[in-house]
């Protein structure tokens, strides 16, 4: 017997060390992570693609605080405009506005590109930040798959609709928030759609491929003179609404199963980042000065890292090119 209760007093004590020691970290690196660019981005116009909330807020609250002019482009403008109140309140610039755009429709885009040429000069940086992850399988009014729709072909879109914006910028970016998923994902060109492929597929994974492919292919039509630069990076594991659809954020789970879920979560949050901390090395891509003319990289944690062998296939990387074109009416 007790030797039974020293070995559960030794398990308790390892698990409070444990806990002790994961917190202790996640403080160290809540603070330590942190972009090493400090350049200001004043006079410079910024859109922000999912800019409400997770990454796309904190990177937009990080270039409102460098005296940017920043948009956040979001689907629910209520959130958006609240969202804009509160960077406004919080770093005393009030050039900071948000836009309706929902990337699920190519007329919201169209119509956000228009307003945009409308009342702007020029643009400096592109973040296409927002996305959809393991939502359920959907089809948008232009008959396309969510993830697809959303995470490819709506950033496609936007893009090219605001590409001689950013030729009128002296550094022109573009930065793709990706994600290392895209190394588990496949490019289906036929019945890309279908439920079949939904099912059997990954189509968070497969959009993310679709997106670094289409920056490589960007980067082969617009940036060899250096007026433009596209840069693409993956933030690793981040605590952010993406992950909405995950068991974590499922209501009977967090009551039917609340011991598994505290534990879970107690986890998740010690071990993953937050979006502040996610935010940075997409900072780093939209500000730093080294990177003026380094167009074509893929960056983690401030660095360049080396293409995966799914993202280094160029000639798919035109065929995509080619469907994107054609799906959004663009030729």
């Amino acid at each position: 017997m007790s030797w039974r209760i020293n070995m559960e007093n030794a398990a308790i004590c390892l698990g409070i060390a444990g806990v002790t020691i994961l917190a202790v970290r996640r403080t160290f690196l809540y603070f330590r992570t942190k972009c090493p660019c400090r350049s200001l981005m004043t006079g410079k116009t910024v859109i922000i693609t999912g800019a409400n909330c997770g990454i796309g807020y904190e990177t937009a609250l990080d270039l409102a605080a460098r005296q940017a002019r920043v948009i956040l482009a979001c689907r629910d403008l209520q959130k958006g405009e609240k969202a804009a109140s509160r960077i406004t309140k919080s770093t005393g610039n009030s050039d900071v506005f948000a836009r309706k755009l929902d990337l699920a429709s190519f007329q919201s885009v169209r119509d956000f590109c228009a307003d945009i040429k409308n009342t702007e000069k020029k643009l400096d940086v592109l973040i296409n930040n927002a996305g959809v992850m393991n939502c359920p399988y959907y089809l948008t009014e232009d008959g396309l798959e969510n993830h697809l729709a959303v995470n490819h072909f709506g950033n496609f879109l936007l893009t090219q609709l605001l590409v001689d914006m950013l030729y009128k910028s002296d550094d022109g970016r573009v930065v793709f928030v990706s994600s290392s998923l895209h190394k588990y994902g496949k490019v289906r060109l036929e019945n890309m759609n279908s439920l079949q492929n939904y099912k059997s597929g990954k189509p968070y994974g497969d959009s993310k491929l679709m997106n670094l492919l289409y920056a490589r292919e960007f980067h082969n039509r617009y940036c060899k003179n250096g007026k433009i630069n596209v840069y693409s990076m993956h933030p690793g594991m981040v605590r952010t609404k993406l992950g909405r659809y995950s068991i974590l954020f499922n209501r009977y789970f967090q009551i039917l199963g609340f011991p598994l879920y505290a534990l879970l979560y107690s986890l998740y949050f010690l071990l993953v980042k937050s979006a502040k901390e996610g935010c940075q090395t997409v900072i780093y891509c939209a500000v730093a000065p080294e990177l003026q003319g380094q167009s074509d990289g893929y960056y983690g944690k401030f660095k360049k890292e080396p293409w995966s062998k799914q993202a280094s296939d160029l000639e798919l990387a035109k065929q995509v090119w080619d469907i994107s074109e054609k799906t959004t009416g663009l030729s």
